[in-house]
């Protein structure tokens, strides 16, 4: 990948880029101006490689371990990964970058004058995942959520040259209950990974132990659990929905489709009756349609 992103995309590079498909929301979609879609997409691109090297899911053949650096005897080493990934992050803001992801990132953070701090919130809970398996409490889990999750939402409004600090409360809302709303698809995921979000407060509450959440369907208390916290996830997207209506034009369009990929995922897991457990419930296009629009209208 050249600097200026006109090259086409190595394979590492591509495999990281292509599972923004099969995200909740629209990543960069083809309505955006050709700017945009280039700077969101190199943004999702460094987020997307921190999660991977955190979640264990890096492309078989260690090429971006490679890359970054890292010698062969510490590839499967996470935590040595993040401090690899760390240095060249800051590369792109003083020198030449390894990896072509950080490389294709560079032009964006000078375009739009982006600090490290939104991505090294990334990477921070990326650490975080590796030593931290377990929330007490829910204002625990909205603290991850303020380096796991919030940092996209402030990244997407700096390169759209929209931030103020009303926008970023309202979008920290948002990003806040969409990463809940993948933490109640992903149950028995990121039990298979030894992690558990749902906050051991609200566990104790409804009467549900590990063992529970290991089954192959939920029982009742589960379900209730999940009901509960995807209530919660309901309210903050609600609290969030007014960052819509703050802009304008396409962007209008891309921040519906965040909103409606939230409000969309919750109707998939009621219409799952709350039951993650055998996998993430799924929700059509038709129904992300449906609820774009509601939200650009100003309903729900």
């Amino acid at each position: 990948m050249t600097a200026a992103g006109t090259a086409r995309a190595s394979g590492s590079e591509r495999t990281t880029l292509d599972k923004a498909a099969y995200e909740n929301f629209p990543v960069a979609p083809f309505f955006l101006p050709r700017a945009w879609r280039t700077d969101l997409m190199a943004v999702y691109g460094f987020a997307r490689l921190v999660d991977d090297i955190g979640d264990g899911d890096l492309a078989p053949g260690g090429a971006d371990a490679r890359l970054l650096g890292v010698p062969p005897e510490q590839t499967e080493d996470r935590l040595v990964l993040l401090d690899a990934f760390e240095a060249d992050l800051r590369r792109v803001f003083d020198a030449t970058p390894r990896h072509p992801l950080l490389r294709r990132l560079q032009p964006t953070v000078r375009r739009a004058g982006l600090t490290p701090e939104p991505f090294l919130g990334l990477i921070a809970a990326n650490r975080q995942d590796q030593l931290v398996k377990r929330y007490e409490t829910y204002d625990d889990l909205r603290a991850y959520c303020e380096l796991s999750a919030n940092p996209v939402g402030r990244l997407v409004l700096a390169v759209t040259g929209t931030s103020t600090p009303e926008r970023v409360r309202l979008s920290d809302a948002v990003c806040t209950a969409l990463q809940i709303v993948e933490h109640l698809q992903d149950v028995s995921e990121d039990l298979g990974r030894d992690r558990i979000y749902l906050p051991a407060e609200d566990m104790k509450r409804f009467h549900v132990q590990e063992p529970d959440i290991g089954m192959p369907t939920a029982g009742a208390s589960v379900r209730a659990l999940v009901a509960f916290e995807a209530e919660r996830a309901q309210n903050l997207l609600n609290e969030g929905t007014p960052l819509v209506g703050s802009v304008h034009g396409r962007l209008r369009l891309l921040l519906a489709g965040f909103v409606a990929g939230g409000k969309a995922a919750i109707h998939a897991i009621r219409a799952a009756e709350y039951d993650v457990l055998p996998g993430p419930p799924k929700s059509g296009k038709l129904r992300l349609l449906r609820e774009a629009g509601m939200t650009l209208r100003g309903e729900g």
